[in-house]
């Protein structure tokens, strides 16, 4: 299990009733923060540089909270939590990390920037949530990207992909919750970057 980042001290979710886990008499939130996928270098290296958009995301996934979805397709936050940044810019800062990590490219930047790149990885996230089938089990998250790697030099699509991962909390506990977001993200991560890899094998300037 990927390792996670505690910004501050948890506290439990309600272990037996999603409707009490999503209420909260707490003034201050919980913060959190996602370590993401650990990434080892691999494969042949390239005189590129990569930036890495913002991801889209409609409203309800464009926040800080942190989405559950109720049995009956409901949907709502987890009261008393919060990530450290809003769910979009927290992928993009790992996607990041995780390409910087591999080595690959010559270098791998959030846009927008200053630094001139060849190309674009442009992001939809689609799912980022925590999903329950009834009211006394623990949740699973799922996270999906909707990916499309972009020759920004001839405004052209090398490729497009849908890269999704799904992981059990063990308990419907905040720390619990947030483990399962960590390993989902982090198997989404890597699904990335396999398939980012692969289709930038023959790219050269």
């Amino acid at each position: 299990m990927s390792r996670l980042l505690v910004l501050l001290a948890a506290t439990a979710l309600c272990a037996g009733c999603v409707s009490s886990a999503l209420k909260s008499d707490n003034d201050a939130p919980e913060v959190y923060r996602l370590h993401g996928a650990s990434i080892a270098g691999g494969g042949d290296s390239l005189s590129l540089a990569l930036s890495v958009a913002r991801p889209r995301a409609v409203p309800s996934l464009d926040t800080d909270r942190i989405a559950a979805v109720k049995p009956g397709s409901g949907f709502d936050y987890f009261a008393g939590v919060r990530w450290a940044d809003p769910a979009p810019q927290m992928l993009q800062q790992l996607l990041v990390q995780a390409f910087a990590a591999d080595g690959r490219f010559a270098a791998t930047v959030a846009a927008p920037s200053r630094v001139p790149t060849d190309l674009m990885l442009d992001v939809e996230l689609r799912q980022f949530e925590a999903v329950y089938a009834d009211e006394q089990s623990a949740p699973r998250v799922r996270v999906e990207m909707q990916v499309t790697l972009v020759d920004s030099r001839k405004g052209t699509r090398v490729t497009s992909f849908r890269a999704a991962a799904e992981a059990a909390a063990e308990r419907n506990r905040q720390q619990a919750v947030v483990a399962a977001f960590d390993v989902a993200t982090g198997e989404a991560l890597k699904s990335v970057l396999a398939r980012v890899r692969e289709s930038s094998a023959g790219l050269a300037r």
